[in-house]
């Protein structure tokens, strides 16, 4: 196929000079074979991670618990004033942090924001979680907006490329206000790590910022459980994933558009002559909605944990189910970054569960899962990261763990495995979820991993995931974020939704559990290999495919799969295959088509070359 208008060329590379631009989407591509607040806590070994600099926290009452610096309690009955005051301070301090330390948890109690007349918008930056604390999104109503935009590095380089590590999730948003040509609409110009989730939009949607100069690039992206009463636009987004959701209109496709149990979404049209590049799936076969802090009718803190839904379509709070599991924060420790990491395991391991409340944690050990039907929950985007070439998470028990909303980042000691989800074959009626999970080596300090998440549990969903060497920020080189796989699964029946995995030095993904599924897959192989000597699997085998399957693999389903390449460091680099299959009896791929820019040397061969064992 031809690249769709707009051309839009690799991720964050818009900045940066040469590098040809291959990509290859896999759509429909099936291959199947047959067959409380915490205790008093010792004294902390290190000092907490700064905030940002903003306008005084919100009050809270003596009855809530503590939840960290960073994050803010809104009511209702708070004056709008004093509302738009600290939300534009906390955008004005975010905007252009990409890699600070400041993390930050906007809540909104459940009532109604703004008015029509008098709406209440704003801008979300980096490493802030906005969020509603009623049962259901209809419980908090925001008049207004609440807008990602697009960053300008120049005046004639506009781009929302590197819009990553925020979220929306919970909450009405009736659109209103706005001036000129953002007027009425709902912006969520997002790449990676910025999920929507459970949230109703009452009005137009766009997922491009089209307001500004140019180019206006956008790589998502992942919305889940929502629904919109309005049109949704696509726009410049190379990428995207809606699960389980409701639409009324979206706009168009460029490279790889998935929806997966979505309601009013597009047809499959991918591979056909002139048409857009959408791959749909009726139903979702296996999901659970992110876990959420809330607060109920008593106004208690609460942990609202979803229930498994299976060959499911729409949203799940549209029907009341009564299966949700409804924890007190009593039940949690509630840490900071000031807590000792054995006071969290303590925990773990007698039976409470763990809220991360907003910071960096530097970890001297893994925090380590023993129990079943564990809940670890991030707020406000804390970061991970073990400083002694350990795991950051290790899962002893995947049987029911839901972790969710969490970075890690790789340290300064090379770990084998960033995050280790293992405890055996695990149940089909109660899988571990990880949802929001983001790992990254590079950008914020330098680190180093093997493979940056290793799942050899069986019955795992994983629900948006960003495994990220960094191309771009501190501690960045081919020598010096050295990392060489972003996920290895061994464990079977492993079912992942917005799987995205990038730039890492060896085959980025290998899997080799039975029964797997893909619903969404989005690559690009590492931008910076010095030579073809320095990246390749021998004479003859140039480069790393972006996602191999053992040879013993008999079943696996992937739909959405695609692999792009932008070697940008003035030599002539090839990969030979982007995708390894294994020649098995039955084993097909449906609707695949290589998609490339040949501006310069560098190429990625189409399906029917792809490997085959």
């Amino acid at each position: 196929m031809s690249l769709r208008s707009p051309v839009v060329p690799s991720r964050r590379t818009v900045a940066r000079a040469g590098g040809a631009l291959v990509a290859l989407v896999v759509a429909v591509a099936t291959l199947v074979a047959p067959g409380t607040a915490a205790a008093a806590a010792p004294p902390p070994t290190a000092a907490p991670t700064a905030t940002p600099a903003v306008a005084p926290a919100v009050p809270t009452t003596a009855a809530e618990p503590a939840l960290g610096r960073g994050v803010y309690v809104f009511d209702p009955s708070m004056p709008q004033a004093v509302i738009q005051q600290t939300v534009d301070a906390v955008a004005a301090a975010q905007t252009d942090a990409q890699f600070g330390e400041g993390r930050v948890a906007l809540l909104f109690r459940p009532g109604t924001y703004g008015s029509p007349d008098h709406p209440l918008s704003f801008s979300v930056g980096y490493y802030t979680e906005v969020a509603g604390l009623g049962s259901v999104p209809s419980d908090v109503t925001i008049n207004g907006t609440v807008n990602v935009y697009n960053r300008c590095l120049a005046p004639d380089n506009c781009i929302a490329l590197d819009n990553f590590w925020r979220s929306l999730s919970n909450l009405t948003i009736a659109v209103a206000g706005g001036e000129g040509c953002r007027t009425a609409t709902e912006f969520w110009a997002v790449s990676q790590a910025a999920p929507m989730r459970r949230v109703q939009v009452r009005g137009n949607t766009s997922l491009m910022d089209y307001c500004t100069a140019g180019p206006q690039y956008a790589s998502g992206g992942f919305i889940a459980d929502s629904a919109f009463t309005g049109p949704v636009t696509n726009g410049s987004q190379q990428q995207f994933l809606v699960r389980n959701s409701a639409l009324t209109g979206w706009s168009n496709g460029v490279w790889n558009q998935v929806f997966a149990g979505t309601t009013g979404a597009p047809a499959t049209s991918f591979g056909q002559p002139g048409a857009q590049p959408y791959t749909t799936l009726a139903a979702t076969p296996v999901s659970a909605e992110r876990p959420f802090l809330a607060t109920d009718a008593h106004r208690q803190w609460v942990v609202h944990v979803p229930a498994v839904r299976r060959d499911s379509a729409g949203p799940g709070w549209t029907s009341a189910s009564g299966a949700d599991r409804v924890l007190s924060l009593c039940r949690f420790l509630v840490a900071t970054p000031a807590t000792p990491v054995r006071v969290m395991n303590h925990a773990l391991a007698t039976g409470r569960n763990l809220l991360l409340t907003p910071g960096v944690y530097r970890l001297t050990a893994p925090i380590t899962v023993t129990r079943r039907d564990t809940v670890v929950l991030g707020l406000g985007f804390p970061t991970l990261v073990p400083t002694r070439g350990t795991a950051a998470v290790s899962v002893h028990a995947a049987t029911g763990l839901r972790l969710a909303g969490v970075i890690v980042d790789a340290g300064p000691v090379r770990s084998r495995v960033l995050v280790d989800v293992g405890g055996g074959r695990g149940r089909a009626a109660d899988p571990a979820v990880l949802s929001d999970v983001f790992l990254r080596v590079g950008g914020a300090a330098a680190g180093r991993v093997d493979t940056a998440l290793q799942v050899s549990a069986s019955h795992v969903v994983l629900d948006d995931i960003w495994s990220w060497r960094a191309d771009h920020g501190t501690g960045v080189g081919w020598t010096v974020n050295t990392a060489a796989t972003g996920l290895r699964v061994t464990g079977d029946d492993v079912t992942a939704y917005g799987l995205f995995v990038e730039h890492y030095q060896r085959t980025e993904v290998v899997w080799s559990g039975q029964r797997g599924t893909v619903v969404m897959f989005q690559n690009e192989l590492p931008y910076d290999p010095p030579s073809q000597a320095a990246w390749q699997q021998g004479p003859g085998r140039l480069g790393y495919p972006a996602f191999a399957l053992a040879p013993t693999v008999r079943t696996f389903q992937g739909w959405g799969m695609g692999s792009y390449s932008n070697f940008d460091q003035g030599v002539d680099i090839h990969a030979s295959t982007a995708f390894v299959v294994p020649r098995t009896p039955g084993c097909s791929c449906a609707a695949c088509s290589p998609c490339s820019s040949t501006a310069a040397a560098a190429s990625t061969r189409s399906w029917t070359a792809l490997g085959h064992r």
